[in-house]
């Protein structure tokens, strides 16, 4: 279905990326540290390496500091490698400030990025999001890792060879199923390619899964030993700025791949511990409530945990979930919502109280200063009741 159009400004991007190695300019690739992220991280800087480019730095803001997104502590961070080209994955569609701030600094910035766009575009040298209004690419699920490995398509071309594409696949596949983006058009096809290679991986930290028995699974019961590798990725586990899913999936052995698992296997049973108690402690919260929203909030959780617990949460319940951690001065939260209800949109109508959101219709997130989260929760409710 796709075949005779090409996502807007794709090859804008390849060029500006392409003239960059060229010019042997500094290139920082800067992604969320999600699973998309990572490996639309990993997918972005080894096709720049295979053009013959070499990548400055890379960066991942971490949430609990600096929070989501291109943000002023990152810019700050990376001032020094000014000027460059900083290439954003899976984050950047909504840092109006930021970007003008980057620009300032004398960056040119190309976003990558899948998520909802909001009240126009932001002032980036290219944009790739297929949910531009004027973008007539006709799938518009992909998700970040999806968008890369087609970016590095356009990139290596015959330069790809099969190992690397092979590699990207296996990538997006997991991106794909990690984000939940539908199993449908283009996203069967990528989890498809990649899926049927994942076993004998090139990739030492994919191969260390299958050839090894720390999974502790049936050796034919695929599907869940995909599903047990994406959890472990998703740990969301940041030491000196590099998540644990990139050292993972870049590890240079398989033995060095094997020990790490068991290092995050070890951090995900205490994650589960955490995030049953912090769902325990809003279900007591929420039991005597009878509101169309569930909106709690805590200084004592953590905040890489609120995905899954607002996931559990919404699942559960099925009613629009906000889950946020307060801060000092300001609250950052994670939305999950039904299939009948945009939480982007939802949010849309109280953006005069928020600081920044955006995501995507059923996952999404928002900051918040604390003095509005009263007002924030009732706008929502009003909104939600029209």
């Amino acid at each position: 279905m796709n075949e005779k159009k090409e996502i807007k400004n794709m090859g804008e991007a390849a060029r500006r990326i392409k003239e960059a190695v060229e010019r042997k300019e500094r290139i920082i690739v800067y992604g969320d540290a999600d699973l998309d992220g990572v490996t639309s991280v990993i997918i972005c800087k080894e096709s720049i390496e295979n053009l013959g480019g070499k990548v400055a730095a890379l960066y991942f803001p971490d949430r609990e500091i600096e929070g989501y997104g291109i943000n002023k502590t990152a810019l700050k961070n990376l001032e020094k490698y000014s000027p460059a080209l900083i290439l954003a994955v899976d984050l950047g569609i909504g840092n109006f400030e930021e970007i003008k701030i980057a620009k300032k600094i004398g960056f040119d910035v190309v976003i990558v990025d899948h998520h909802e766009i909001l009240d126009g575009l932001p002032e980036a040298d290219v944009i790739v999001d297929p949910k531009q209004p004027s973008d007539p690419y006709p799938f518009k699920l992909l998700c970040a890792a999806g968008l890369c490995f087609r970016l590095a398509e356009k990139l290596l071309g015959s330069k790809m060879g099969k190992n690397l594409r092979e590699s990207f696949a296996e990538l997006a596949a997991l991106a794909t199923l990690a984000d939940m983006m539908p199993r449908e058009f283009e996203n069967i096809d990528i989890i498809e390619e990649g899926l049927e290679t994942i076993n004998n991986s090139f990739r030492p930290g994919l191969r260390a899964f299958f050839k090894t028995d720390v999974l502790d699974l049936d050796s034919d019961n695929f599907n869940r030993r995909i599903t047990k590798i994406i959890s472990v990725l998703n740990i969301r586990d940041m030491k000196n700025g590099i998540p644990a899913a990139y050292k993972l999936l870049c590890a240079e052995s398989v033995p060095q791949a094997e020990k790490l698992i068991k290092e995050f296997m070890l951090i995900n049973r205490e994650r589960r511990d955490k995030i049953r108690s912090v769902t325990e402690e809003i279900e007591m919260s929420i039991e005597e409530k009878n509101e169309p929203i569930i909106f709690e909030g805590s200084r004592d959780w953590e905040l890489n945990l609120l995905g899954t617990i607002a996931s559990i949460i919404c699942q559960k319940h099925g009613k629009p979930t906000f889950i946020f951690k307060t801060l000092e001065n300001e609250s950052q939260g994670t939305v999950r919502s039904t299939d009948e209800i945009d939480s982007v949109a939802l949010m849309k109508n109280c953006k005069d109280l928020l600081l920044t959101y955006g995501g995507h219709p059923k996952a999404s997130g928002f900051r918040v200063k604390n003095e509005n989260l009263g007002k924030f929760k009732a706008c929502l409710i009003e909104n939600l009741s029209r």
